[in-house]
């Protein structure tokens, strides 16, 4: 089973424009070293790096990195390989420019690249790009967590349970639209670290979500984002599953970032699988005739 959400790599062609909103919006540090015309890499804690912009003709998720221990990655490989997915493992080079020891990935129904590594490297102590009162959530808890939209809901479903061994936290549902969250499994595990919504004959992404230990950069942020005239897909509210009180900004390559804080933990032992009939409990409202839909959406092939 997997431990947490490692990394995320995604392409834009307006990869360059995270190297300002990064920083400046979202507290994040620069890497430095990178060619001008290579990823812009990203860092919200002391590992090497957590997000990844590539150069493309389009915007679109590169890839998941899950951080597995050793002696779960054989299990994963085997349960990816019996759900009819090819597997592929030991690229040192691709290791080498993850800045992992040993990396193995696969590629799901929807057309999303799964890659199974070890600890990130370290990077030396982070600076945030702007100033700020705490840091970012992330240690045994990840990166933080993506939602997707998925061609196939049970297929999906096979894919975080059954293959990389998540369980299920629970579920939202707004009329005919459900939304189901995982976590990692563990005593103290983030809410969920993958969400995802059945769309038949398309593979999405929603956003991806950014945790501060105060909700004052929580709110500088939203300042920023104000003032620089950024879309803004959802204000400050609060969610009634895993209680995080957040907003939703619309970056440079047509996903969205969930910026919050306060956001619940699950012990195994003692959580209960809820449904919800609301996303918010209070907040979170969007512009006037709605927001705009997912930058990041495209057909897949039955």
């Amino acid at each position: 089973m997997i431990s947490n959400l490692a990394y995320a790599g995604f392409t834009s062609p307006d990869a360059h424009e995270w190297r300002s909103f990064g920083p400046e919006v979202l507290g994040l540090q620069l890497v430095d070293g990178g060619a001008a015309d290579g990823p812009v890499r990203l860092r919200l804690d002391e590992r090497a790096w957590r997000i990844a912009i590539h150069p493309g003709d389009t915007d679109d998720v590169a890839y998941y990195g899950w951080e597995v221990a050793d002696e779960e990655l054989p299990g994963v490989l085997q349960r990816a390989t019996s759900a009819g997915l090819e597997t592929h493992e030991g690229d040192e080079a691709l290791a080498a420019e993850r800045g992992v020891g040993r990396i193995s990935w696969f590629v799901d129904g929807g057309g999303f690249r799964h890659e199974l590594v070890d600890r990130v490297a370290d990077g030396g102590p982070f600076t945030p790009g702007r100033d700020m009162v705490g840091g970012f959530v992330t240690g045994e808890q990840g990166l933080g967590h993506v939602v997707m939209m998925v061609p196939d809901i049970e297929a999906g479903q096979t894919l975080a349970l059954d293959v990389l061994g998540m369980r299920t936290s629970d579920t939202v549902t707004l009329g005919p639209m459900a939304i189901h969250f995982f976590h990692c499994a563990g005593h103290a595990s983030r809410h969920h670290s993958m969400a995802m919504m059945g769309a038949p004959g398309m593979a999405g992404f929603f956003h991806l979500m950014l945790e501060v230990t105060h909700i004052d950069d929580v709110g500088t942020a939203l300042d920023m984002v104000k003032e620089r005239g950024l879309a803004l897909p959802m204000d400050l509210g609060k969610h009634p599953n895993d209680l995080m009180t957040s907003f939703y900004v619309r970056g440079p390559s047509g996903f969205d970032i969930e910026y919050g804080t306060g956001g619940r933990l699950v012990d195994d032992d003692h959580w209960e699988i809820g449904d919800y009939d609301k996303a918010s409990i209070w907040g979170h409202h969007g512009p006037d005739g709605g927001g705009p839909p997912p930058g990041i959406m495209r057909p897949v092939a039955s």
